[in-house]
Formats: structure tokens, sequence, C-alpha cells
């Protein structure tokens, strides 16, 4: 499995940016694909999955009403878009596999995207 994580970018507080992370292999390798972010300073932390069985979603209290998790039919395209965003949003965002929403039970991570909000 692969997964390649884009979107990212610079804008300012109160707009919106919609990433994108593209995996590879069969839909089974994956059954929960999630976002993930890391601030300097500060530790990895899962903020949004999107299982592929059920298509429950998770989002943790810092983006919830702001971010919305979805997918392509495919399952093979997962997207998060981000509105309202804030300063504290700044981070690099990843997406992985695993068992969502934590960072240590993730078994494929995409590369990063760096995304900063300016206020």
């Amino acid at each position: 499995v692969q997964l390649q994580a884009s979107g990212g970018g610079l804008v300012q507080a109160g707009g919106s940016l919609r990433l994108s992370c593209a995996a590879s292999g069969s839909p089974s390798d994956y059954p929960a694909i999630g976002w993930f972010r890391q601030a300097p300073g500060k530790e990895r932390e899962g903020i949004s999955c999107l299982s592929s069985s059920d298509g429950s979603t998770y989002y943790a209290d810092s983006v919830k009403g702001r971010f919305t998790i979805f997918r392509e039919s495919d399952k093979k395209l997962v997207f998060l878009q981000m509105n309202s965003l804030k300063p504290e949003d700044t981070a690099v965002y990843y997406c992985a596999t695993g068992s969502c929403p934590r960072p240590d039970l993730q078994d494929y991570w995409g590369q990063g995207t760096q995304v900063t909000v300016s206020s």
C-alpha cells in the first residue's frame, strides 16, 4: 500500500483548503484512512478518520464542524475538506491507514503536506 498526500498550501485565517490522499492497492488493504497532523514542537495527532467498511467517520474536537473527510466512490482517493481554517491548524498533514485515530497504530503513511494558516 502506498499513500500520497497533496493539497497543502498557504491560506489566510478563515479560508479553506482541500487535501487529497491517493491510495494504491486494494481497498481491503486499508480498513480505514485517516488524516493526521504534526505542528512544530507538538506530537502527531489524529484528526479525522474514514472507515472503508461502513463509511463511519471520526473527528477530533479541534476540527469538528470545520473539517470534513470523504472519498471518491472507488475508495482510493480520500479528501479532507478544511474550512474556517485557524492559525493553530498550521502543521504538516499526513494521511495514513491503520487503526485510526492513533498515530502509533498506523501501518502505512503518506508523505506530509504543509498547511500554513496566516492570521
